[in-house]
């Protein structure tokens, strides 16, 4: 191909639609970044100092809150820059370790919702037994299992898209190198790789929400058999932080990666995107500490003690 040279560096052109916009949107994404960081570190934290919350369901809680701040370090530092800077610029490698570890650590987060989602299953169907089938070891090893899996979903992905050639246009008409705007620039992109790279999404994104759905068709198969009204609200009390989470997190990504490409136009794509990566990381703290009696006392508790720390520095430095 004659117009084919060897692209070293890339355009991200996101913003840059919105140039009125440009530093309304820098402060409303720096802090809902602070937010972010803030509310699941206090999640983790929260976690970490109360005993009573050294169960199976809040250490994969815990992993899930991790994980979801790692996500949005991949992508919100990088647009806050961009949005302040003139040139816009990202390497090649760097478009595909972002790419890698975006990919790797949001397929992280739905293999984390279906382990949770079997958890709650086990804690449901056989409770006396629960705590010896889902043992601290157990969890380590399936949140390992877990990030490995997600990041070798990733590795495919980006394995497929960077194989292929890019033609002499270098802007990414998107804030991040996400996979649709980055094969769009591709010049030998064939059938073989959107096959691959649907395959993979279906694995990481369709196959977790559909064994999710299978866990929770056995779950409702058991709360209907129990005698008890009270019993029943109390198994539905336990699932319903997660349901929520799930509806959020597969809701925004169906939105963003199952919708029709030629619906909608350039500047819409790019706006729901922020609100994915922004949004979702988001709300998952809030919804576990809003639906979560056990969490908002753990909460209190941390933000008590980070109160009474201020105070006595405070005393300290007078």
């Amino acid at each position: 191909m004659e117009n084919q040279t060897a692209v070293t560096t890339f355009l991200l052109w996101g913003f840059s639609s919105f140039p009125d916009l440009q530093h309304l949107l820098f402060v409303v994404i720096f802090f809902s970044h602070l937010t972010i960081l803030a509310a699941n570190g206090s999640i983790m934290m929260a976690i970490k100092l109360s005993h009573n919350l050294h169960t199976p369901m809040y250490l994969f809680l815990c992993g899930l809150s991790l994980s979801e701040t790692c996500t949005s370090m991949v992508i919100i530092p990088r647009m806050l820059v961009d949005l302040l800077s003139h040139s816009k610029t990202i390497s090649l490698p760097e478009c595909a370790t972002q790419m890698f570890f975006f990919f790797g650590l949001a397929a992280n987060n739905c293999f984390i919702m279906t382990i949770m989602a079997y958890d709650r299953y086990t804690a449901i169907h056989n409770p006396l037994n629960y705590h010896l089938l889902i043992t601290r070891s157990i969890c380590c090893q399936l949140m390992v299992a877990s990030l490995v899996t997600g990041f070798l979903v990733s590795l495919g992905i980006v394995s497929t898209v960077f194989s292929s050639s890019f033609c002499d246009s270098k802007t990414i008409q998107h804030f991040f190198c996400d996979i649709s705007p980055v094969i769009l620039l591709a010049c030998d992109y064939t059938f073989i790789h959107e096959l691959v790279i649907f395959a993979l999404f279906v694995f990481g994104l369709v196959g977790s929400f559909i064994l999710i759905i299978i866990s929770y068709m056995f779950i409702l198969s058991v709360i209907v058999k129990m005698p008890s009204a009270k019993g029943m609200y109390k198994a539905f009390s336990t699932c319903s932080s997660h349901l929520s989470v799930v509806s959020i997190h597969y809701g925004f990504a169906s939105f963003v990666y199952l919708k029709p490409k030629n619906s909608g136009s350039l500047h819409e794509d790019i706006l729901i995107s922020v609100t994915y990566t922004v949004l979702t990381p988001l709300l998952n703290p809030i919804v576990y500490s809003l639906r979560n009696r056990d969490m908002q006392i753990a909460l209190r508790k941390v933000i008590g003690n980070t109160n009474r720390f201020i105070s006595i520095l405070q005393k300290g430095n007078k």
